[in-house]
């Protein structure tokens, strides 16, 4: 009961930030569990897990590496797990129970979310009882794989692996697995899409579940939408541009590599190039808010008012908040 009440306090207390159906949400808040297991140095490893349909509860494959005798946990009830379904390159793992009283969150679409939206992660952060809940907007999603991998700024920390990424009306878009060291830090999210796949998979029983994830590997043979994530925080600017034109020379349809090539000669200082390549985002995908906002930094450092007034509007089609603060960030309106 005490959890229950912490969930509602939460939700009131983002309800005047964000735009959310605090029903719908609370209904899916509750179907985040907590995932436990002793651990081969006899401590606890413990991670977060989204219930996805009857006595079913998707989670990490990363979190049962050390324990062989892993449970479910909602506040004081416990649920043995009885088998699992892994696939274990995209770190997805579906865990059967049995009297598991708590309904499945209805699934959301990966082709249905935009850059900018609004979402809430909710997971088990740093092991604690209640669910934690973290606001932030979807950054943008990578194609990897047959599903669209999410990037986003809510965060999340140790204990919420496994946990959810959800709209604002509860709908699950994602698992929430891996980050970027430090801060700041990049937040990834899995596709719910997997899940049709991670279902059809065979059944196992026996703990642990050992096997390294497509976010594990070297540097070198990660995807490239994770290739440039360290040099962007670093400020690295020649390795980001040397790992977007090498992800161009093998997709050079990807809006985002585009970006990424643009936004590295743009703090180089090669602008005409830099415009170029934002452009060519824009072209390959027309909402690339974050190609048309340095594309609006360039236009306005030019003087160029009109090319200002026709990104603004452009902004303004797509996310009229997004278009405010663009605004805002230069100094400027729509009709300056």
């Amino acid at each position: 009961m005490r959890g229950f009440i912490l969930l509602i306090l939460t939700l009131s207390y983002i309800q005047p930030v964000l735009a959310l159906d605090q029903q719908k949400v609370l209904a899916s808040l509750q179907s985040v569990v907590m995932i436990r297991g002793y651990n081969d140095k006899g401590g606890v490893s413990y991670g977060s897990g989204v219930v996805v349909s009857e006595n079913k509860v998707i989670t990490n494959c990363h979190i049962f590496r050390s324990t062989k005798q892993p449970w479910i946990s909602r506040g004081e009830d416990t649920y043995t797990i009885t088998s699992v379904q892994a696939d274990r390159w995209h770190d997805l793992c579906l865990v059967a129970t049995e009297g598991l009283p708590l309904k499945p969150a209805p699934l959301g679409k990966g082709n249905e979310i935009k850059r900018g939206q609004e979402v809430l992660a909710i997971g088990h952060s740093n092991g604690v009882p209640n669910a934690l809940t973290s606001a932030g907007v979807i950054k943008t999603t990578y194609e990897f794989d047959g599903g669209r991998v999410i990037r986003s700024s809510a965060k999340f920390l140790m204990g919420a692996s496994g946990s959810g990424i959800f709209d604002l009306e509860g709908n699950l878009l994602g698992i929430n697995t891996f980050k970027t060291p430090g801060r700041p830090a990049y937040f990834y999210s899995l596709p719910i899409e997997w899940l049709a796949d991670l279902e059809k998979l065979p059944v196992e029983t026996k703990f642990p579940i050992t096997g390294k994830a497509f976010w594990e590997e070297e540097d070198h043979n990660k995807p490239f939408f994770m290739q440039i994530a360290i040099p962007e925080l670093n400020s690295d600017w020649p390795k980001l541009a040397q790992v977007a034109e090498k992800w161009l020379a093998i997709d050079p349809k990807n809006t985002d590599a585009w970006y990424e090539l643009g936004f590295a000669q743009e703090n180089l200082s090669k602008t005409n190039e830099a415009k170029k390549a934002y452009e060519q985002s824009v072209v390959l995908d027309p909402n690339n808010t974050d190609s048309l906002i340095r594309l609006g930094v360039i236009a306005q450092s030019a003087g160029d008012k009109e090319g200002v007034r026709s990104i603004n509007l452009a902004l303004s089609n797509i996310n009229k908040e997004l278009a405010a603060e663009f605004s805002q960030m230069i100094g400027c309106d729509i009709e300056c």
